[in-house]
């Protein structure tokens, strides 16, 4: 079922009920009202008929009978009877088939009311000179009868027809409230792999806005994974193709006839340099893919990260024994369990090596400082080296395996190291940042959340 129709169908379904209760309660109390307004009418009639019955002469019967038949309304059935107090208490008198209470009643408050079936009865004790009396008039209630039938049909009209306009309105009022979301519809069919430099455009300032600013923004990673994959494709070909054509160039020559012990050493070395720069890609590579952040849980375990910088400082120390590298201690924190976290010792170790010998690479040896502190949520780790930095306009495609910035063309490198960083790091639930100017030298910043934050969550 569309939204459209539903919005509708909800519309008639709430409107029926709102007027089912408010029809309800408004026959309710029109009936109430109804015959309270009866009783009245009978009260006053029953005084009129207890004056005209025992105190009204024969000029002033006329007088009370004109009065009555112009003024009051006749009510249906209507009868009146004055009975002596003594023949109800001495039981001389026909009770009227009604309930001797109802005669008590009167006797004793003054008044009563009852209603036995069609038929209303009001009672009035009156004292007079010639002695006390009971007077009843008895009626049928027709006018009220017919007033609230007229008003069970004119609140079924409503209820019948009140739905179905809100349905009429729901539908139109849906339509006008979809017709952006059916807009944005129409202009996503036409974004595809192929135009994914599209974007949808709204002048709203609303949840449809925000929709439309959050579609764009996944256009945009979209479009970036796009670009970074075709990158990516282009690039792996073109690291693997170099070395496995260099192998597949000197095999041949050395194969196309007899050389001296020498030529083949020669060319064997060759293969050998390729073959472990091909190693060195292939290995890289598998490592990139391992480490994707696919969502899967991660093989975790409580480890401390001032224990995987130091081992991360003997690797160093073995790869680059004229180092520079120190760890700065001075905002390390005084509570052990802020140094913490909940992951993998050989993957996080995997990562701060790569980003350690990276600033040790680019820098010429220079002095790289590592920084470890904490906060109340997370381990922060600071590498900062005095290298040759990275182009400012190139610092978005740190990221994208296999680039290297355009003033690394003397370092060796594969351009893997630091989205493999970010992958690990990602995959524990961190955060990594690049910052880095040109000839001023590079800091990168890893956050990782504690093992205690981990926990609660």
């Amino acid at each position: 079922m569309k939204i459209q129709t539903r919005i509708a169908i909800i519309f008639a379904i709430i409107t029926a009920i709102i007027i089912s209760v408010a029809s309800s309660v408004v026959y309710y109390f029109a009936n109430q009202n109804a015959y309270e307004d009866f009783y009245r009418r009978m009260e006053l009639r029953t005084m009129i008929a207890a004056r005209n019955a025992l105190e009204a002469d024969e000029e002033n019967l006329e007088a009370f009978n004109t009065i009555r038949s112009q003024h009051l309304q006749t009510l249906a059935r209507e009868r009146e009877y004055v009975v002596p107090v003594n023949d109800i208490r001495n039981h001389n008198f026909k009770l009227l088939d009604l309930p001797e209470s109802f005669y008590n009643t009167v006797m004793t408050k003054g008044t009563a009311r009852l209603k036995e079936g069609v038929d209303f009865y009001t009672g009035l004790y009156y004292e007079d000179n010639q002695g006390n009396f009971v007077i009843i008039l008895s009626a049928r209630n027709e006018v009220v009868k017919e007033y609230l039938a007229n008003l069970r049909s004119v609140l079924l009209v409503c209820l019948i027809a009140a739905p179905l306009a809100a349905y009429v309105v729901g539908r139109i009022f849906s339509k006008l409230i979809l017709r952006p979301i059916n807009h944005i519809t129409a202009r996503v069919k036409d974004i595809s792999v192929y135009n994914l430099h599209l974007r949808l455009e709204s002048d709203r300032k609303d949840e449809i806005s925000e929709l439309t600013t959050t579609f764009n923004h996944m256009l945009d990673r979209l479009e970036t994974a796009f670009e970074t994959q075709n990158n990516f494709v282009s690039n792996a070909s073109h690291e693997l193709n170099t070395p496995l054509t260099t192998i597949i160039g000197e095999t041949e020559y050395a194969l196309q006839k007899l050389r001296s012990p020498e030529k083949y050493q020669e060319s064997l070395s060759i293969i050998q340099r390729e073959s472990e720069k091909l190693h060195n890609i292939t290995k890289s590579l598998l490592h990139l893919a391992q480490t994707g952040f696919n969502g899967q849980a991660l093989n975790a375990e409580p480890v401390r990260i001032d224990e995987i910088l130091y081992n991360v400082q003997q690797t160093v120390d073995n790869i680059f024994p004229d180092n520079k590298v120190y760890i700065n201690h001075s905002l390390m924190p005084e509570n052990d369990d802020k140094l913490v976290v909940n992951g993998n010792p050989q993957l996080l170790e995997l990562a701060f090596a790569n980003v350690v010998l990276n600033a040790c690479k680019y820098s010429s040896n220079k002095p790289v400082q590592i920084l470890l502190a904490a906060t109340n949520s997370s381990v922060m780790v600071l590498i900062k080296d005095e290298g040759i930095g990275i182009p400012k306009q190139e610092i978005k495609y740190v990221f994208d395996p296999f680039f290297r910035a355009s003033n690394t063309n003397k370092f060796k490198g594969y351009g893997i190291g630091l989205p493999l960083a970010r992958n690990i790091v990602r995959l524990h639930s961190g955060n990594l940042i690049v910052r880095s100017e040109e000839n001023q030298g590079t800091e990168i910043q890893i956050d990782i959340p504690l093992a205690s934050e981990v926990r609660k969550r």
